[in-house]
C-alpha cells in the first residue's frame, strides 16, 4: 500500500476538501482524486461521500482513518529520528484567551522552545471572539478559545473544559450560606468580559433560575478579576484553576451552592494548508502539554475531552 496515498487520504479527511488537500500536498485535484480512487480499490471500500455540502467520511472511512493516522505518526517519528540535517525554523503566531495564559501557556512556550529552539514565537492575548477573527483573517496560526471556528481552511479540536464555581473572599460579607441561586444573584456577580462565552452562560443560568436582572460585573482581565475577588468586591463565577493558590491559602472559598456555572470549553483551532507543517507540530505539542496539565491539576480544575476516533490522543510528553 502506497504511504503517499494514505497521507493523501488523511489530509482529505482532515481538511474535508480535495482542493485544499491538493494545495497542501503541492498537487492537483485530479491527482488527489486518483490517489483516493486507487486506495478505495485496494481496500475494497468507499472512503468518502462527496455532495453539495463537501466531503465526508463513510463509516468504513472512519475505521481506516484511525489506522492511517497511526501509520502516519509512526512514519513521522521515524523521519524525525533519522533527520538530523537541520533544525526546524520559522515563526508561529499563537493567540490565547486569558484563562489559558494564566494556567498552562508558559509550559507550552517552554516546550516549543525546547523542541524547536530556532522557531520564533509570537503571542497574542485577547478574547476568544477576537482571536477567532484574527485567525480567520490569517493574522494568527493557532488559537486557544472557547468555540470551534467554522471556516474551510481551519481545523478545530476540543481539548477539554475548565469547571466554574461560585468563589468569594474568605470572611467577606459574601462568604455565607445562600438559600438559592436567586438569593446569591442579588449580590454582585463578577465574571468574564461582556458577550464572552462564560458571560453568556452565566447570564442564561441565572435567567433560567428566575433572575431577570442579575447584577453582573464584567471584567476583561483575569488578573483584575482575581484581585477584585480577593478584596471582597463580589461573588466570582470563574474556574478554580485560576485561583488555585488563593484557594489553598484560604484567601478565597468556593460556595457550595448549585447549580454551578457551566464549564468553560477549551478549543484549539489552527490553519491548515500549504507550508503550515510547523503549525501541525505545535498542535501536537499542545495536545501533550494539555494532557500533562490535566494530569497534574485533576478534574476539579480541568476536564480533558474524550476525543473521537481519528482525532489523535492527548498524551503527556
Amino acid at each position: 500500500m502506497n504511504l503517499k496515498f494514505l497521507e493523501t487520504f488523511v489530509w482529505v479527511a482532515r481538511l474535508k476538501s480535495f482542493r485544499l488537500t491538493a494545495e497542501k500536498l503541492f498537487s492537483t485535484q485530479a491527482s488527489i482524486s486518483s490517489r483516493i480512487a486507487v486506495l478505495e480499490d485496494e481496500l475494497g471500500v468507499k472512503l468518502f461521500v462527496r455532495d453539495s455540502r463537501g466531503v465526508t467520511l463513510t463509516p468504513e472511512g472512519h475505521k481506516v482513518l484511525e489506522y492511517a493516522e497511526q501509520m502516519m505518526d509512526t512514519m513521522h517519528a521515524l523521519k524525525q529520528a533519522i533527520d538530523t540535517s537541520a533544525a526546524t525554523q520559522g515563526r508561529i503566531r499563537i493567540g490565547a484567551m486569558d484563562t489559558v495564559i494564566h494556567t498552562w501557556l508558559s509550559p507550552l512556550v517552554s516546550k516549543v522552545n525546547e523542541l524547536y529552539p530556532a522557531v520564533e514565537i509570537e503571542l497574542m492575548a485577547d478574547t476568544a471572539r477576537n482571536l477567532s477573527e484574527q485567525l480567520q483573517k490569517g493574522y494568527l496560526d493557532l488559537i486557544f478559545g472557547t468555540d470551534p471556528l467554522r471556516h474551510e481552511s481551519v481545523l478545530n479540536l476540543e481539548l477539554g473544559s475548565y469547571p466554574l464555581c461560585w468563589i468569594v473572599s474568605t470572611g467577606s460579607i459574601y462568604h455565607r450560606d445562600y438559600a438559592s441561586l436567586a438569593e446569591l444573584a442579588r449580590e454582585r456577580v463578577v465574571t468574564f468580559s461582556k458577550h464572552s462565552r462564560p458571560h453568556q452562560d452565566v447570564l442564561s443560568l441565572l435567567h433560567a433560575n428566575g433572575v431577570a436582572a442579575p447584577r453582573l460585573s464584567c471584567v476583561n482581565s483575569v488578573a483584575a478579576m482575581t484581585r477584585l475577588l480577593r478584596d471582597g468586591f463580589g461573588i466570582g463565577a470563574l474556574p478554580p484553576a485560576l485561583v488555585s493558590q488563593e484557594l489553598e491559602r484560604g484567601e478565597l472559598t468556593i460556595l457550595r451552592i448549585g447549580p454551578m456555572p457551566p464549564s468553560l470549553p477549551l478549543v484549539m483551532s489552527w490553519r491548515g494548508g500549504t507550508g503550515l507543517e510547523l503549525v501541525e507540530q505545535v498542535v501536537n505539542v499542545s495536545k501533550s502539554v494539555v494532557a500533562h496539565y490535566a494530569e497534574n491539576v485533576g478534574k476539579a480544575h480541568f476536564v480533558p475531552a474524550e476525543l473521537k476516533k481519528g482525532e489523535g490522543r492527548l498524551r503527556p510528553l
